[in-house]
């Protein structure tokens, strides 16, 4: 941790401008290569052989360069990431009474999922290291109505798959089977798990490109990918009104220019990674034994892909203090964010279509001391510094 000398003459160079925003607010990280291939995409919309159809390169290319990525047999590319939670939930067929068990502490997207293809929102806590959903919790709450498992890979860092995996073939439905095990990635492309890609494992795995993620592909965007060949065809049908199943749907479809900024991104996904990896391990360095505040963990068997630097304050600033110390590094120009509250807290449809479920003691207490401080790939080692030695003083402000 800097002296007190250092963390003066650093936070002497003055906010900055602009300011560090938190999530969602920070842009994407582009280059010529990104200009250029929208470019190209423009020009073969142009080719009145080709257009700008739905199914036209480079969105085949993008789905299987993705697809290789990860590690599974197919990859489709769609326009946003909750269409596809959304299409891989219809895909089970829920029928009322039929649960599903998600994180609390999560974005919303998730459970509206479940909750828009007809099923039964289950609550699972989550580990207060990790913040994944809790397999122990998740085991307590399998019911013989229980068709699937849904954790969400939180800010970076990927659930412990296996885990679930293993309690899918423990307790299966009693006329389904397995239990489907459906992975919210939204956070963490690219991220890795036990020598694999984030992506491999599970039913499915959805991703999101939008424009603050670990790559973006023009604002939004997003992938499926399977190893499920009933599953891939479902999601191809659906985005595209449905025609090759003889389902719902509507048009959820990536549009060309996307998937080509998409291939250019994900030629340099490792990259920005590692430049995430770079700052957050640096900080680490420059925060170290500071007693109020407990530092990203990251277990052995995973790839932190850092999109987030989700810290929690000690439990006796849990709450009122945590949200000044917010309030004093937006004054240095520090954005940061709370990823997340529980949803039930904030969402009253999913609170009164839980309202006969228990609350999730440690969910409820691990956010009131959640604190994500902005962490980009384009930080410089000065950028670092600032925001460490803002952090420090704020600390030392509130004490």
């Amino acid at each position: 941790m800097m002296d007190v000398q250092e963390r003066r003459a650093i936070l002497a160079r003055g906010v900055p401008d602009p300011p560090w925003r938190g999530e969602p607010l920070l842009g994407s990280t582009y280059g010529q290569e990104e200009i250029d291939a929208v470019v190209a995409a423009m020009r073969d919309a142009m080719n009145l052989e080709r257009g700008f159809g739905f199914s036209a390169p480079p969105i085949p290319d993008f789905e299987r360069a993705f697809a290789d990525y990860v590690g599974c047999k197919h990859a489709v590319a769609i326009n946003s990431a909750g269409p596809g939670l959304d299409m891989v939930m219809r895909s089970l067929k829920l029928q009322p009474g039929d649960e599903v068990i998600v994180p609390a502490v999560n974005y919303v997207a998730a459970p509206l999922a479940v909750y828009g293809a007809g099923g039964q929102v289950v609550w699972g806590d989550i580990d207060p290291r990790t913040f994944q959903l809790d397999p122990n919790d998740v085991e307590r709450k399998l019911t013989p109505r229980t068709r699937a498992i849904f954790p969400v890979h939180m800010n970076g860092l990927s659930a412990p798959l296996d885990d679930y995996l293993a309690l899918a073939e423990r307790h299966p439905h009693p006329e389904h089977g397995p239990l489907a095990v459906v992975g919210d990635a939204a956070r963490a492309c690219g991220g890795g798990y036990r020598g694999t890609k984030i992506g491999k494992k599970g039913l499915a795995t959805v991703f999101s490109f939008h424009t603050m993620k670990n790559m973006t592909t023009l604002g939004e965007g997003g992938m499926v990918t399977t190893d499920d060949d009933d599953l891939e065809q479902f999601c191809r049908s659906v985005r595209m009104y449905g025609g090759g199943v003889e389902e719902w749907g509507t048009s959820n479809v990536m549009t060309t220019s996307q998937a080509a900024v998409g291939l250019v991104q994900l030629a340099k996904l490792d990259g920005f990674i590692a430049d995430r990896q770079r700052v957050a391990h640096h900080r680490h360095e420059l925060l170290a034994g500071i007693p109020e505040l407990t530092l990203p963990y990251e277990p052995a068997d995973c790839e932190h892909s850092f999109y987030l630097y989700t810290c929690l304050v000690c439990e006796a600033w849990a709450g009122a203090k945590r949200n000044r110390l917010i309030e004093l590094l937006a004054e240095r120009g520090i954005g940061c964010c709370i990823a997340n509250a529980p949803v039930y807290q904030t969402r009253r449809l999913l609170r009164e279509h839980t309202a006969h479920q228990a609350p999730l003691p440690v969910s409820e207490a691990i956010a009131e001391r959640l604190i994500c401080i902005s962490l980009h790939p384009a930080m410089t080692e000065d950028d670092n510094e600032y925001i460490a030695a803002a952090v420090i003083d704020s600390i030392e402000r509130l004490r």
